[in-house]
């Protein structure tokens, strides 16, 4: 999947959206001022009519911004309304812990932060969704049916399908959209108090009264009551067309990550035999029915999703539906219960191998992932999908830009391994909210003696001296991390640092920059990290406010990508005349008919972060261009360390591009 050219898609999505709530208004207002011209006696004057159609604009427009700014606490906020609760870092519950590790590790996979998980426990069926404005403040949340009838494979294909809207930039559209729908409900709203005011006569003193004034008042609620049923039917046909193209290329997404079918089509099969399907009880679902994963009810006019059957032909061409009746038939022959159908009764071998392998890593009840095409389980060691330390790594401009918020199977493989290769005291530290903040310091603690010393007499002043010794402690095993476990390990740790006080996150991060400074300079993986938490924790704190869209032409940041690829180039080379081969390797392939010279900013961590915020606000396809530049600059000698890749994968976090954890040398 083409992610600058699914953003692109989505800028026009949104256009498109915006039009259809503007015509969707205009058909209210129109209909609202013929209610007041024929029923309320206004007549076809024309200047109390367009007063009127003010008024019903301005109720729509503030409707729709109070709705927008409830949700501004971004996917967090969406998932309590839907009553579901939040799934503890420390959780004791084996199906919480299975839906931990498949989320944590497909996010390490993506290169996007672990995001915030829920579970709605009142819920049997098979559903979940993906909200939030940003990848940062992203929220994963399933139902209970998702936990009870998924194996492992099934959720997984569930999982990858919800990182596709969260990559795609799906979510940041779906809010919007419940914002706008919420606008056009409102004057159903208002006509159903007006009609039962009308009836019961609220308007004189609380007695009962009909007819006169008051009957002309539920008249009119009740006209305005079909006027906003006429605007909520069409803004469900908005809501369906808006999301049914985007659902499918999820599940094309989710099939390139996982590398294969079962799984998500498993899923799509079971909400197909199960009685309760994808149908949620909240009352809240019309909300969200275009961001779940199935469709909230059915509805051949507004369903949200194609047919489910449709879904599955697409991933499995040789599907015929007759097989959903040999599942049942095969499992109430086994005697299972009607009301809990498992489709797969049988265990192969290296299902159950699986299966053992994950006991040991935490998850349970798992009916396992396929094997390789070797016909081997992986083994979780580094140097296999990750390279042993201090490799040199081959890779391509086009294979790495393709990767982006694009991971593949291979990228799942690594993150995997990254994720099993993590200790289990470090990962438990990352996911407390006191432990968070000293993984994150440990990180930045030097193993010089003198500068320890230093930076733990900071973090004691800053918090507390209790702080300050978990942080030391913990330096002692990052210190033994292997290199590319150290991003991911803070991965972890940003959904406990993202609930912190916002004046505690301050704290953080000037702490943080003291440390980095704390030996008189700044070294590149310093920078990465402090880099990486504003990129993607100080940006949760605001959601709805950090996104900026991209307006910007390529052009227009000349000088910023100049900056950056300078300093790209100077970082991964170790004599001048090979940055500067590279710089203009970069520039080339960026700005072909740009004349720019190679120099190095005097002051390089202001130039960068002036550079990164400049070059965030570009449009899709300049930032594309820039990916491939840096690539080509660390690429011209044929190889890139890890730390290069390091710093171009805090870098697209920067410009809102997640890369998967291992770049890619295939093109």
């Amino acid at each position: 999947m083409d992610f600058f050219a699914q953003q692109a898609q989505i800028r026009n999505s949104s256009r498109t959206l915006v039009w259809l709530f503007a015509l969707a208004v205009l058909a209210i207002v129109v209909a609202v001022d013929l209610v007041c011209a024929f029923v309320l006696g206004v007549g076809l004057r024309p200047l109390p009519l367009l007063g009127i159609a003010a008024a019903v604009i301005v109720v729509i427009g503030l409707c729709s911004a109070y709705r927008v700014a409830s949700l501004a606490g971004g996917g967090a906020a969406v998932a309590r309304e839907m009553n579901a609760v939040e799934v503890p870092a420390d959780t004791a519950n084996p199906q919480w812990q299975r839906l931990r590790n498949v989320i944590e590790e497909i996010a390490i996979a993506s290169g996007v932060p672990v995001p915030e998980i829920y579970v709605m426990q009142n819920e049997p069926a098979i559903n979940a969704f993906a909200a939030g404005y940003t990848p940062t403040d992203a929220a994963v949340c399933v139902t209970q049916g998702c936990l009870d009838k998924l194996n492992r494979d099934e959720l997984q294909g569930v999982i990858a399908h919800e990182f596709s809207h969260v990559l795609n930039g799906d979510m940041r559209l779906n809010i919007r959209l419940m914002g706008l729908l919420f606008g056009i409900m409102a004057i159903w709203v208002v006509g159903r108090f007006l009609m039962w005011g009308g009836y019961f006569g609220l308007g004189d003193g609380g007695r009962r009264r009909r007819g006169g004034s008051s009957g002309q008042v539920a008249l009119a609620g009740i006209a305005l009551l079909a006027i906003g049923a006429i605007g909520v039917f069409f803004g469900r046909l908005i809501q369906a067309a808006v999301s049914r193209s985007r659902e499918s290329l999820a599940d094309a997404s989710a099939v390139q990550f996982t590398r294969q079918t079962s799984g998500i089509a498993g899923a799509l099969k079971k909400i197909a035999v199960f009685e309760e399907g994808s149908a949620l009880q909240s009352a809240r679902r019309d909300e969200v029915r275009h961001m779940l994963f199935g469709d909230a009810e059915q509805s051949s006019w507004f369903a949200t999703h194609p047919p489910i059957m449709q879904r599955i032909k697409a991933l499995e061409p040789g599907f015929n539906p007759e097989e959903l009746d040999a599942y049942v038939k095969q499992w109430l022959a086994s005697g299972g219960d009607p009301d809990h159908i498992e489709l797969h009764a049988t265990q192969h071998p290296w299902e159950k191998a699986v299966h053992d392998f994950a006991r040991t890593d935490g998850d349970v009840d798992i009916q396992g992932a396929p094997p390789t095409a070797g016909g081997e389980t992986r083994t979780g060691a580094i140097g296999g999908a990750i390279p042993v330390r201090g490799a040199e790594l081959a890779i391509t401009a086009a294979a790495v830009a393709s990767q982006v918020a694009s991971p593949g199977t291979d990228d799942y493989r690594a993150a995997a391994d990254l994720h099993a290769q993590i200790p289990t005291a470090l990962a438990a530290a990352a996911r407390d909210p006191r432990g968070a903040l000293a993984t994150v310091f440990a990180l930045a603690i030097s193993e010089h003696p003198d500068v320890m010393a230093q930076q733990v007499r900071a973090v004691a002043q800053a918090f507390d001296a209790a702080l300050a010794d978990a942080a030391r402690s913990l330096a002692a095993q990052v210190a033994d991390l292997h290199p590319m476990l150290r991003l991911p390990l803070a991965q972890l740790a940003f959904p406990a640092l993202k609930r912190r006080p916002r004046p505690e996150i301050n704290a953080l991060v000037k702490t943080l920059d003291a440390l980095i400074h704390a030996d008189g300079r700044v070294d590149l993986d310093e920078y990465c990290l402090a880099k990486l938490v504003q990129a993607q924790v100080v940006a949760a704190l605001d959601p709805s406010a950090s996104f900026k869209p991209g307006i910007l032409k390529l052009a227009d940041a000349q000088d910023e990508l100049r900056d950056l690829a300078a300093l790209v180039a100077h970082f991964g080379n170790d004599d001048d005349d090979n940055a500067r081969r590279a710089f203009q390797a970069a520039m080339q392939d960026a700005l072909p008919n740009a004349s720019v010279m190679y120099a190095l900013p005097e002051d390089w961590q202001t130039a960068l972060d002036r550079a990164l915020a400049a070059l965030s606000r570009l449009r899709p396809e300049g930032k594309q261009l820039v990916v491939q530049a840096l690539t080509r600059a660390i690429a011209v000698d044929g190889k890139v360390t890890l730390a290069e890749s390091e710093l171009l994968r805090v870098t697209c976090a920067a410009l809102g591009c997640p890369l998967p954890p291992v770049l890619s040398d295939r093109p």
